[in-house]
């Protein structure tokens, strides 16, 4: 077994993974990532994207090939040990929301750093700078059913942040999001990385969030490509928008 790079903080070799249903996710996937890198996997629904971040994250171990972690084996870990690196080295941030119903906002956004051990004052000192930095510092003592969606999606930005993470995966982080916060958003998420040596490794189709990566990793049915071509836009009708008259 040959250890990754040492410039790497997150490097992958030929990752295979197989759905329950035999639909392919991965088919020999290798990668590296410096550390403080943005880099955006892309790549059209099903592409494997999704897949990726979380194997590479270990919440779902590849079937077949490595990860490695600042030159620690993923692949080889248990359960626990990799629960445990997730809690503490890593952050994550998923297309849909996900608060805690009972917590307020700030309890939520302070919640990874608690159960690091990090004293109720400075988690709560934390968590209410970033709310503070995405714009939701208001709502630090309301509870998330009174938030809006794309509120919520900025708490749950605020929770990966607020730790400090050595890697943050993000898939798909301003989906919930109206065109005009993503901006805001996406400037605070990838300001904050970069100020912090955060490395952020993120799925997205969106355009203007592949824009601000360091690079790209284009997927296409679980493999890595040059290019993806995605189809032609088409009218309600499915007729290519570009045969419509003007």
């Amino acid at each position: 077994m040959e250890a990754p790079p040492d410039n790497d903080v997150l490097w992958a070799r030929s990752l295979h993974f197989t759905h329950r249903d035999g639909s392919p996710g991965l088919a020999g996937v290798s990668l590296g990532v410096r550390e403080g890198e943005i880099l955006a996997v892309t790549g059209p629904r099903g592409s494997g994207k999704t897949t990726l971040l979380h194997c590479l994250s270990g919440l779902t171990p590849a079937q077949r090939g490595e990860v490695w972690f600042n030159s620690v084996p993923v692949h080889t870990m248990g359960p626990i040990a990799r629960e445990r690196l997730r809690r503490d080295r890593f952050g994550w941030i998923d297309p849909a929301p996900a608060l805690v119903p009972e917590l307020n906002v700030w309890e939520n956004a302070a919640l990874p750093l608690m159960l690091r051990g990090t004293s109720r004052r400075r988690a709560k000192a934390a968590a209410l700078e970033w709310l503070e930095r995405l714009d939701v510092g208001d709502k630090a003592r309301a509870r998330p059913g009174e938030l809006t969606q794309a509120e919520r999606q900025r708490v749950c930005i605020t929770r990966a942040l607020a730790p400090a993470p050595s890697v943050l995966f993000a898939d798909e982080p301003t989906a919930p999001l109206h065109q005009a916060d993503r901006a805001h958003v996406l400037r605070t998420l990838t300001t904050a990385a970069r100020s912090h040596g955060i490395t952020v490794v993120l799925a997205t189709n969106d355009p203007d969030t592949t824009a601000l990566a360091d690079r790209t990793l284009p997927l296409l049915d679980g493999r890595r490509v040059t290019t993806v071509h995605l189809p032609p836009p088409t009218d309600p009708e499915g007729r290519p928008a570009c045969s419509l008259s003007a």
